[in-house]
């Protein structure tokens, strides 16, 4: 009897150092949120039904809004079909340039989808999915302006562009002083009022605001000769790994069945979803 008690009593003992050792952290993967193990945001994702996009909305053929002040444009689609891969909606969130990134890597944005080059200084911040379309940066002047005929030119030149973007860095890499402003139409203003020379973007933007604008009195001055990787940041580590791991295979998914080609057609006259 006596020899019975003590087994009870040793397996409780037992039973309690278990729970003991869970409470104190013995099961990090667990999903306990105290745990230090990070979070799936993947996981979390397909948990609440929807990933979190963001973009500017005032960057055509980009983002825009139509003349139903619809969100429309070719990295809203793409975005569309990224969730769609992933099983859950897209929901968009727009924001100023400036924000974006920075609210990106503050957890407010799942992704961001916006026209996002790759650069070196970039790629310390945040991981970068393969690219989904290659860019040609245009140095856009005023159609009576034959001041700027090579990138050199704009040594001394002032332009305009929004802060931290690709195109404010390359302007400031050729010598010119930046202003800076906070859309297209901002920087299209100064430039046709004669308040800066000229202005840096995508060669494809030039030509999707001179639909729109068909008598605006700008033109390319020149070709930026370096084309650039355009892909979708996100935070880096461990949470993001398998988010980054689907978004690469649903960009490698649309690439083969021809989705990104007919976006690119259907926004931008031309394919440059590939190099």
């Amino acid at each position: 009897m006596k020899h019975a008690k003590k087994v009870i009593s040793l397996l409780l003992a037992l039973a309690l150092c278990a729970c003991l050792l869970a409470a104190c952290g013995g099961g990090k993967n667990s999903g306990d949120p105290t745990s230090d193990a990070p979070a799936d945001l993947l996981a979390k994702i397909r948990e609440k039904g929807s990933v979190t996009i963001a973009m500017e909305g005032t960057w055509a053929p980009w983002t825009y809004h139509d003349e139903s002040d619809r969100l429309v444009g070719y990295d809203v689609e793409v975005g569309q079909k990224i969730a769609e891969k992933l099983g859950v909606e897209a929901e968009f969130i727009e924001g100023e340039w400036d924000g974006l990134l920075a609210g990106l890597e503050a957890g407010r944005y799942d992704i961001m989808i916006n026209g996002v080059d790759i650069t070196p200084e970039r790629q310390q911040k945040y991981d970068f999915s393969t690219p989904y379309a290659y860019n040609r940066t245009a140095v856009i002047v005023r159609g009576d302006d034959d001041a700027i005929k090579t990138m050199e030119d704009l040594a001394g030149k002032n332009t305009a562009n929004t802060i931290s973007s690709t195109y404010a860095e390359v302007a400031e890499k050729y010598g010119a002083a930046v202003t800076g402003v906070d859309d297209l139409n901002q920087t299209m203003e100064l430039l046709l009022s004669g308040r800066i020379d000229a202005t840096l973007n995508a060669e494809v933007t030039f030509y999707d605001y001179m639909k729109a604008h068909p008598d605006a009195n700008i033109k390319i001055a020149c070709i930026d000769p370096e084309e650039t990787s355009v892909a979708i940041p996100m935070r880096k580590g461990d949470e993001t790994a398998s988010l980054l791991a689907a978004v690469n295979q649903a960009l490698a998914e649309l690439a083969a069945e021809g989705e990104l080609t007919a976006l690119s057609e259907k926004y931008f006259g031309t394919d440059i979803s590939r190099k």
